[in-house]
């Protein structure tokens, strides 16, 4: 859907121009060297601005424009019974009984029923991490909660980053469109003795500049940092799923209101309804 509507920006904005008489050419003349200019310049101080793995977080989210959310329906309803099997152990035969699950998740066969959730590694890590701190004997909810919002605001830091910086190349970019234009323009002034048929190309050309510091900047840049902000937050969802599952629990909700809990908790374009929750719960062998 994404690059459909980058797809509808091109073939709108072009073909307009085309329609009202434009002439190609001169965009397409001009289009290689200002290209070269503005996203080079662009490019370039976003490698300034951005330590190393933010620049290659950033590549990696790209995948947003394709995929959309990180998170579906059916990667919540296996989050959901992963804490059900949880909690369900943690209750029948205490909290001890999930150190061989917590301490080496990787060989855990209750986390390998799950291989969604087994292969994401932090969200594992997370959810492990407090049920380490529980089992050792803090089991105060309010504590908890501190220390989950404390790791969630980093987070929320690390995750909205790369949508941050790309905002802030897409706020760059017009100012570095001007800078094209103008260079174009000290070109044309050194041709000034051309005939004026000559002096209007090199003009056309060198405007081609701004033109395309604003089309790229508001048609293109700036909406990937809204589609990677989005993302960004659909993987903060996860695991503020899984804070209320789990702050549920520990103030005495039984499983499976637990993880009702955390359902009502998500949006409804990824929330799984009560009967198809029961249907999942119901499937699951009992933990071990």
């Amino acid at each position: 859907m994404k690059l459909l509507g980058l797809l509808i920006v091109v073939v709108c904005v072009f073909g307009g121009y085309m329609w009202a008489g434009g002439k190609m050419a001169p965009i397409i003349l001009a289009l290689p060297y200002e290209c070269l200019i503005i996203l080079g310049a662009a490019i370039g101080a976003f490698m300034v601005a951005n330590p190393g793995y933010a620049v290659k977080e950033t590549l990696g989210n790209l995948k947003c424009l394709v995929k959309g959310e990180k998170h579906n329906k059916a990667d919540y309803l296996e989050l959901l019974s992963v804490l059900y099997m949880v909690f369900k152990l943690a209750r029948s035969k205490g909290w001890l009984a999930l150190e061989q699950h917590i301490e080496h998740p990787e060989e855990s066969e209750l986390f390998k029923q799950f291989p969604g959730f087994a292969h994401n590694h932090h969200a594992t890590m997370f959810l492990c991490d407090y049920l380490r701190i529980i089992s050792l004997g803090n089991e105060n909810p309010h504590e908890i909660e501190a220390l989950m919002d404390e790791e969630l605001e980093t987070l929320t830091h690390e995750k909205m980053h790369s949508s941050h910086a790309v905002q802030t190349m897409a706020d760059g970019i017009p100012a570095l469109g001007i800078v094209a234009a103008v260079l174009g323009i000290i070109k044309t002034m050194g041709s000034i003795t051309e005939p004026p048929e000559v002096l209007g190309k090199m003009i056309g050309g060198a405007l081609v500049g701004t033109f395309l510091g604003v089309f790229l900047a508001y048609g293109f840049v700036g909406p990937t940092a809204s589609a990677l902000a989005t993302y960004g937050a659909s993987e903060l969802l996860y695991y503020r799923c899984m804070k209320v599952a789990v702050l549920a629990f520990l103030n005495g909700a039984a499983p499976q209101v637990a993880v009702e809990f955390a359902r009502k908790f998500l949006p409804h374009n990824v929330q799984p309804n009560f009967l198809e929750l029961e249907e999942k719960l119901n499937e699951l062998p009992a933990p071990g």
